[in-house]
């Protein structure tokens, strides 16, 4: 009898690609042509109902988590999430829920907070750097900057004592001045960061009911927009960023791509999914239930089905579920099978892997050339770190190395 899959990861988004600002960069604000005739753009109570259950049944451990997001989530409303809390607990089976949401933060108020604290809720807050860098692409449908009303949710979160990260999204701008972004992120509350690469292609001759931000399967001809960060940048970015933490915040500041290769070069899986050997099973749910192999391809060719119609588990175990993740390894570039990182990137996400490797397929990272300079960069204080772990040192203890 074949094992089945233990759990997944489902990203839901409630309001589908509704958002009530215009970040210059989003690829999901336009997922709305997917859905021309829908009149019900927000996720229904009775969909909400059948997700939880199928969401809980579908995981064997202890614990089961939901992750919110959108568009813009806090959208659906106080009262929705309310009703979300009421289910998990009619379903939840002594299973320990855990909910997690990414905003913009901009509608939040003291009964958000409220509801946060309540619930033990975690908190992801997107802020791209101070606010001439955030301000560039993160904008109103007026075009009006973000910035302060960003910040003034923070305020609130730690005001009501709430548990948040940061998710810095590097463009093309705030690339250039990394040290001015780490030290502003740092200084906004939190030990958690999470820095997210940018790149986008561009069906210049989309119609207009067509998608126009095109994904990796898209074999027509594109280009690369213009708030994408150029590859070697990013990896100077995160390289001069590692020099400050490396010298000053092991153990104090939380990066997530320095903690997770940090891992690897330990020997364990990586903490995300992009640097894992295979993907897969971590879904994206449209707020009518349709469930997508990923939140990075939400396009027809990988619907999954629909929950009205079959569940996740079911979704999750299918051979279109169970190929997309095993695509990641078995067409990974033959640049990458010699390549000395291979264990710390195993080729990097599939939606980055459109550049020409040394055979002419079109599956290299577009991030290759960067990811190898940060890797390479940071390759001898990641072994320092992981012979002090290794001795049942804290890898912290580097600092005090790099002093002397």
């Amino acid at each position: 009898m074949e094992k089945l899959n233990s759990g997944c990861h489902v990203m839901t988004k409630p309001t589908g690609s509704t958002c009530n600002i215009d970040c210059t960069y989003c690829f999901y604000l336009e997922k709305y042509k997917l859905y021309p005739e829908s009149k019900q753009k927000f996720m229904d109570e009775e969909t909400l109902e059948i997700f939880i259950r199928q969401q809980i049944e579908a995981q064997s451990s202890d614990t089961v988590d939901f992750a919110w997001q959108g568009g813009e989530p806090t959208l659906a409303g106080i009262e929705f999430y309310e009703k979300a809390i009421q289910l998990q607990k009619k379903y939840a089976k002594n299973k320990k829920i855990v909910n997690v949401m990414q905003t913009n933060g901009l509608l939040l108020n003291k009964a958000w907070c409220q509801l946060f604290k309540r619930n033990d809720w975690l908190i992801g807050i997107s802020i791209d750097g101070p606010e001439e860098l955030h301000n560039a692409y993160r904008v109103t449908r007026s075009g009006k900057g973000t910035h302060h009303k960003v910040i003034k949710a923070i305020e609130l979160l730690k005001r009501h004592k709430i548990e948040f990260n940061i998710l810095a999204v590097v463009n093309s701008l705030n690339v250039k001045q990394p040290e001015k972004v780490y030290k502003y992120l740092k200084s906004l509350g939190t030990p958690h960061i999470q820095f997210i690469p940018l790149v986008e292609r561009e069906n210049t001759n989309a119609e207009s009911n067509e998608i126009r931000l095109i994904g990796p399967d898209f074999v027509r001809q594109a280009q690369v927009t213009k708030w994408s960060v150029p590859s070697l940048q990013y990896g100077e970015f995160l390289s001069r960023i590692f020099d400050i933490w490396v010298k000053n915040d092991i153990g104090k500041v939380f990066v997530q791509i320095f903690e997770t290769t940090l891992a690897t070069t330990c020997g364990y899986p990586a903490q995300v999914c992009i640097f894992s050997e295979k993907c897969g099973h971590a879904f994206a749910l449209e707020a009518n239930g349709d469930l997508y192999n990923c939140d990075h391809y939400v396009y027809p060719e990988h619907k999954l089905g629909n929950i009205h119609e079959q569940s996740i588990t079911t979704m999750n175990n299918s051979d279109h579920g169970n190929q997309f993740g095993e695509d990641k390894k078995d067409k990974i570039a033959e640049d990458c099978k010699t390549c000395v990182f291979l264990e710390q990137c195993h080729g990097d996400c599939p939606k980055h892997r459109f550049i020409a490797s040394s055979t002419g397929e079109h599956n290299l990272s577009y991030f290759c050339e960067g990811l190898f300079y940060f890797f390479k960069h940071s390759a001898p204080y990641m072994k320092t770190m992981k012979g002090l772990l290794e001795t049942q040192q804290s890898p912290a203890l580097l600092m005090n190395i790099l002093r002397n």
